[in-house]
């Protein structure tokens, strides 16, 4: 059986992995929002404001970015023992790693839901409406969801045929939105590990001093 100094050389060990994990998947969530402000590699879009309300909001930014990125620095330094960490109580460390974990885990909630209603919703794009006198005319909008077309993703057919601009829109919405929502899915497994973990600690903790 191991020993208790053993599994809390074990639970820091993880701490500072979880926090190097947690930290770089928040940089990617940060990268992969930037990426979506810009169709195309194109700037005019979002000076001319036709950029999508979802890649707006910026949640990748300051959710899955920001929010999980100061958690992680804070479940770093707890996993080093850095700074006012060193001399933390067993309850203390279970506290600042429960607000840590509640930050993270907030971040990458809204992330999450934000991306996956971006996806169901479709991208912003220009597209062509016909009018009560049966002419045609074109806008920007969401397309998919106005024309309530629910299943465009497996409908490869639609993506070229109804966004006319930007160019390639639907599969620049839906690459960086997946993979913001995998990134978000990925940061919210790594919080409920550090939950476990922190909870673990604290368990060997009482044990060790008792």
């Amino acid at each position: 059986m191991l020993s208790s100094p053993c599994v809390m050389t074990c639970s820091r060990t993880c701490s500072c992995i979880l926090g190097l994990g947690l930290g770089t998947a928040a940089l990617f969530a940060a990268g992969i929002n930037i990426v979506l402000l810009f169709p195309n590699w194109d700037r005019t879009y979002l000076l001319r404001g036709l950029i999508g309300k979802h890649a707006m909001l910026g949640s990748g930014l300051w959710g899955g970015g920001l929010m999980v990125l100061t958690s992680a620095t804070l479940i770093s330094m707890m996993g080093w023992r850095h700074c006012c960490f060193s001399e933390n109580t067993p309850c203390q460390s279970m506290l600042t790693a429960m607000l840590s974990s509640g930050l993270a885990l907030l971040g990458a909630l809204i992330c999450f839901i934000t991306s996956g209603t971006a996806l169901r919703d479709g991208p912003f794009c220009m597209f062509y409406v016909s009018s009560f006198n049966q002419t045609r005319a074109w806008k920007y909008g969401y397309p998919f969801k106005d024309l309530n077309s629910r299943n465009y993703l497996y409908d490869h057919l639609l993506w070229n045929s109804i966004c006319l601009d930007p160019p390639k829109a639907v599969v620049w919405h839906v690459s960086f939105f997946s993979i913001l929502l995998c990134i978000s899915l990925l940061q919210l497994l790594m919080v409920v590990i550090h939950f476990i973990n922190s909870f673990l600690s604290l368990f060997c903790s009482f044990c060790e001093k008792y």
